[in-house]
């Protein structure tokens, strides 16, 4: 049994509404951006938004965790848990979260911490699943969930302390801690 390729065109038109939608987001409030201002943007038509999107929330959501896992994706080029990989982690999350607060998406911080969350998630149980192909599933599982809310809560820290230090500072002192249950 082969697996369907998706077809090109639709990649592009869903890639084209993306990027559509986020030159919006430069310019204006999500609250104020409509699917007939990201129709028009795209040049496409309204049943072509709603073909690839359910609504705007859920194009947020898309384009918020595409950015995100591209983000962390970038930054792990050795994709295995050591002090290299959390400090380019923390650093990809607060770049992440500064983009964001320039583009004022406020009212939506929930609904950000969730992705924000849900990638960490993905990324750590990735990294963990490879140093640890043999330990029990679960309890990868969770040490990724514990790990990605942990990362998060340092970061809004981060954001409170009014960013007085660099992030890469400011994760260092963490991190003996961190490693030493992985060691």
């Amino acid at each position: 049994m082969t697996q369907s390729k998706i077809d090109p065109r639709i990649l592009r038109t869903r890639k084209l509404i993306m990027d559509s939608f986020i030159e919006l987001s430069a310019k204006k409030e999500f609250k104020d951006i409509t699917v007939k201002d990201i129709s028009t943007e795209a040049m496409i038509n309204r049943a072509t938004f709603y073909y690839h999107f359910e609504d705007i929330y859920d194009l947020l959501e898309k384009v918020l965790s595409e950015v995100l896992l591209i983000n962390l994706n970038g930054n792990l080029e050795q994709k295995e848990l050591n002090e290299e990989s959390i400090v380019s982690i923390f650093i990809a999350i607060t770049n992440f979260q500064k983009s964001l607060s320039n583009r004022c998406h406020r009212g939506y911080e929930d609904t950000i911490a969730r992705i924000i969350r849900e990638q960490l998630e993905i990324t750590f149980y990735k990294m963990l699943l490879k140093q640890n192909a043999t330990e029990e599933d679960e309890a990868l599982k969770l040490t990724a969930v514990i790990l990605s809310w942990g990362i998060y809560g340092a970061s809004v820290e981060w954001r409170r302390n009014e960013k007085k230090v660099p992030p890469e500072e400011f994760i260092q002192s963490a991190i003996p801690y961190i490693m030493s249950g992985f060691e």
